[in-house]
């Protein structure tokens, strides 16, 4: 059957057709925790585009974590790991503190990335993930989920608190585009 990591593993290789990924690996901070892994696929899921997963965040254990536990993606259209490597740090500083559902709002607290002034995250459904595709069997109580993060800017993120994840998501602006300016 395998193990969790490459139950896991099996599950992106079949969504990835097989597309070999660049792993990056983020230590943990804390004594007894295991470390995140930022997985990235280049030109996924169309070309241009930087696909990023974490793996680490769904062993810790959360209350609020009822339906399952979360894995982070990103996708964005960008070439630099750094998009990926900053959902692993999180994933990896905020395991215990964010339950990572949609809506919730995360400030990054500098820019993301070199040529980008985004500075934060929201949290909601991945866009490249369908919902059967974002549910993985591990083998555990509760499967993998794995959610999608949206870089923002903290106007946005404001917006987010005042009026709501639905108000921001109707308004136009694309979320793959690390130079966008500010929708709000």
């Amino acid at each position: 059957m395998g193990t969790r990591i490459e139950k896991f593993l099996s599950h992106l290789d079949g969504l990835s057709g097989g597309v070999e990924p660049q792993f990056w690996p983020v230590e943990a901070t804390s004594p007894g925790h295991h470390g995140v892994t930022a997985i990235g696929y280049q030109d996924l899921p169309d070309e241009g585009l930087l696909l990023g997963v974490t793996y680490g965040l769904s062993l810790a254990r959360q209350e609020a974590w009822r339906l399952g536990r979360p894995e982070l993606s990103i996708s964005v259209r960008s070439d630099d790991p750094a998009w990926a490597l900053a959902i692993a740090h999180l994933a990896e500083q905020l395991r215990h503190d964010c339950p990572f559902s949609y809506g919730n709002t995360i400030n990054f607290g500098e820019p993301i990335a070199a040529g980008s002034s985004l500075d934060g995250f929201v949290v909601f459904a991945p866009l490249v993930f369908g919902p059967g595709a974002a549910r993985v069997d591990v083998g555990d109580d509760l499967p993998v989920t794995i959610v999608g993060m949206y870089p923002t800017y903290a106007a946005e993120r404001q917006f987010i608190a005042e009026k709501g994840l639905e108000a921001f998501w109707a308004l136009d602006w694309d979320p793959y585009d690390v130079t966008r300016p500010p929708v709000v």
